[in-house]
């Protein structure tokens, strides 16, 4: 994993997506700092995949402005996509149940070469590029705190055995793996006990803390992170506690209201439809 990349800044004013069956969401700003932990949070079918996915340059905005490490959206989607990584995102990131641990991290790596090669980089498959390949794969591990010691079969455990919180893990070391500024992370807490709710947004705040820009939806984020709200009431950013003047917060005033005044969802927008949209808009990511 690249440690020296920093991460990506976040800005986004008044942005929204609208799709076939209306608007996934709308009126969301946005202001994170490299190295932010930005948590979306909001009811079921008020478009958090939906804007998790156009800050990673997977899905088109349709209205407002936004930048991702300096690079506008959607002009520069593509630019975007390369310097971010998706994990957890149903129908769009997915896991193989079948598979296993070491056959994910062996087709990561694979994936990575592929990606280099197509950027004019150099490879060789010589003891070098394994030692440094195996090096990555250690270090993304690490980063993800998913040791494969603990694990039943080790490498060889396949995904269907692992506990949801492991699955985590392996998902955001494979998204980690090639040094992403941004990490989004979809349904971080869903069906985790309150002790793993805990580890697992600990793990983001760590990567955060280490310069890696994190976006996730989840519901029980730390206190320190900068929330971002979709709902049928508005969409909002917030700073830790909603502290005034604290860096990348929005507080209520007139913008504010207005944009809120412009939240609407659509309640058949699930998952599925996200990963459609995203699948026409980008392909498989």
């Amino acid at each position: 994993m690249d440690t020296t990349r920093q991460g990506a800044a976040v800005n986004a004013r008044g942005i929204g997506v609208e799709g076939p069956r209306g608007w996934a969401f709308r009126g969301v700003d946005v202001c994170a700092d490299p190295g932010s932990l930005i948590a979306v949070q909001g009811p079921s079918g008020s478009g958090r995949t939906c804007l998790l996915l156009a800050l990673a340059g997977r899905m088109r905005i349709t209205e407002g402005h936004a930048t991702v490490a300096g690079f506008p959206l959607p002009k520069r989607m593509g630019t975007v996509r390369g310097r971010t990584a998706l994990a957890h995102v149903p129908g769009v990131a997915d896991l193989e149940p079948a598979l296993t641990v070491g056959e994910h991290l062996k087709e990561q790596a694979l994936l990575g070469r592929r990606l280099k090669n197509s950027l004019g980089g150099s490879l060789p498959w010589g003891r070098r590029h394994k030692d440094a390949t195996r090096a990555r794969v250690h270090a993304a591990l690490a980063a993800a705190g998913l040791d494969p010691d603990t694990l039943p079969k080790g490498l060889r455990t396949a995904v269907r055995d692992l506990e949801r919180l492991e699955a985590l893990r392996l998902s955001i070391a494979l998204a980690v793996m090639h040094g992403p500024q941004l990490l989004a992370v979809d349904d971080v807490d869903l069906k985790l006990s309150a002790a793993e709710r805990d580890l697992a947004w600990q793990l983001l705040r760590d990567l955060a803390q280490a310069g890696t820009t994190v976006v996730a939806v989840g519901s029980d984020a730390p206190a320190d992170a900068l929330i971002v709200r979709t709902s049928s009431a508005g969409t909002r950013s917030t700073g830790p506690a909603d502290a005034p003047g604290t860096a990348g917060a929005h507080g209520t005033g007139p913008d504010t209201d207005r944009a809120a005044t412009r939240q609407t969802t659509h309640p058949n927008h699930t998952h599925k439809e996200a990963a459609a949209d995203a699948f026409a808009e980008t392909g498989r990511a």
